[in-house]
């Protein structure tokens, strides 16, 4: 996509002008999206970007802008912009520019590119739709909508590094509207993989329509959830909502770095209970976190965070490991060429266990089961949180009861880390978007169910 001569000289005018470190990334951007409301087709859209960042290191201090122009003065221009707010003249050339190999797991077979049939998805959207509207006559709307994306990525910097990716992405979402009188709830899937549309053949259309309009049912008619501190036990899959928001975050060196994580000092330190050691993984085939490369041009690799309850590693960047001293991870990620880099999650779950669904819930005298976690809020720094659960349970005396609706879960990430005495068998994975400041980035949360021993829950009640 850009001339590997103009890029040395780009990177070498940095290096003049007094940089440290210089990096250019290059970005073709294309996507296309079908959305369905009302059993008709709303939208088609699609689009095409292309970009260039050029990030530059003076000491710890990063800049960073971008163009969308590949001429070769327009870059230097960037550069000399950029250089000119910590200019120090110097004599430096970049090593030389060697492209590099690596393999790819993540293969596709119908990508975006060569045209993925429009006529598929629609008809896809149609059965969802079909097979919802069937569940119950109180469904009284569904919306449906396929993202395809396809992202081309090149990295040159000043240490002769020049590599490139190309990722392809596909995404479902699936919201089922259930309404008697003036009572209304929804149920809601979003499933998505590191893959073209063939992506397709492991999703069934009915099915995923049947899951979401049952979703919305089972809450129309539940009872609002009782409050008070309570043993919860989280389901499976995107229950890991909760350990990528209230603590994943803090194991970035993003926040590691300036100390605001409460897990800075903690390395080597039991900071969970003994049954839980979690993971990040960029290496699973096709999750949708998963990359060959991360945005810095280093091969992603599992990271081991927690293991048997002690912190082992945090999630490190290029200038996160300058600033902390620990080696990068391949975590350098970013939405976009519009932005600079900085430590990210990819795939991050908790791992499997020993214990089952039902010996866990057999466990509890009088709590909850989260089966189906929704979003919330976090308070950088703290882990603090607010969860709303999407699909709720009583328990009472070992057995699920009745469902519930209005259930939130509020505690901080580091306190819940400690109160999980159980974790399942059932291992699942989720997709997600998470937002940070390198902009939405495809992220995978996951898990198996766990018992959490006490946590407050907020109610309707």
């Amino acid at each position: 996509m850009l001339n590997p001569a103009t890029a040395k000289a780009v990177i070498d005018h940095a290096l003049f002008l007094g940089a440290d470190f210089a990096e250019l990334f290059v970005e073709h951007h294309q996507s296309s999206s079908v959305e369905l409301i009302s059993g008709d087709i709303d939208k088609v859209n699609s689009g095409i970007d292309f970009g260039i960042g050029v990030r530059l290191f003076f000491g710890h201090k990063v800049l960073y802008g971008y163009t969308n122009s590949t001429d070769e003065e327009e870059l230097k221009r960037v550069t000399s912009l950029l250089a000119a707010k910590d200019k120090r003249d110097q004599i430096a050339q970049a090593g030389t520019l060697n492209l590099s190999r690596y393999t790819d797991r993540h293969q596709c077979q119908l990508p975006l590119s060569q045209g993925a049939s429009l006529d598929a998805k629609i008809a896809f959207l149609r059965d969802t739709d079909q097979a919802a509207r069937s569940e119950d006559e109180k469904i009284s709307q569904f919306i449906g909508r396929i993202l395809q994306r396809e992202q081309q990525v090149e990295i040159f910097n000043s240490t002769g590094l020049h590599i490139g990716d190309t990722r392809h992405y596909t995404r479902v979402a699936a919201t089922a509207i259930a309404q008697d009188g003036n009572e209304q709830s929804t149920g809601f899937e979003a499933p998505g993989a590191l893959t073209g549309w063939e992506f397709n053949t492991r999703l069934n259309a009915r099915e995923l329509g049947h899951q979401v309009a049952r979703q919305a049912m089972v809450k129309l008619t539940a009872e609002h959830c009782p409050s008070g501190e309570m043993p919860v036990i989280i389901g499976n899959g995107f229950g890991g909502v909760i350990f990528h928001e209230a603590c994943g975050h803090l194991l970035e060196t993003t926040s590691v770095a300036k100390k605001a994580s409460v897990f800075h000092d903690k390395m080597g330190e039991m900071i969970a209970n003994p049954v839980v050691s979690a993971v990040d993984d960029g290496t699973m085939s096709h999750e949708w976190g998963s990359i060959n490369i991360d945005d810095e041009g280093m091969e992603t690799q599992r990271t081991q965070l927690i293991k048997d309850g002690k912190l082992t590693s945090f999630m490190v960047d290029q200038m996160g490991g300058l600033k902390t001293g620990y080696a990068p991870t391949g975590s350098g990620r970013r939405e976009s060429y519009k932005y600079a880099p900085t430590s990210r999650m990819r795939n991050t779950f908790i791992e499997p266990g020993d214990s089952s669904l039902d010996a866990m819930i057999g466990s509890v005298e009088r709590g909850i089961y989260a089966k189906k976690m929704g979003g919330g809020s976090v308070q950088p720094g703290t882990g603090e949180f607010n969860f709303a659960v999407q699909e709720a349970y009583l328990v009472e005396n070992g057995k699920i009861t009745k469902p519930l609706k209005s259930a939130t879960l509020i505690s901080t990430g580091p306190k819940v880390l400690k109160e999980i005495s159980m974790v399942g068998q059932d291992f699942a994975l989720a997709a997600g978007m998470c937002g940070s400041v390198s902009g939405s980035v495809p992220t995978t949360v996951g898990q198996p169910a766990l018992k959490v021993d006490n946590i407050l829950v907020g109610g309707g009640n």
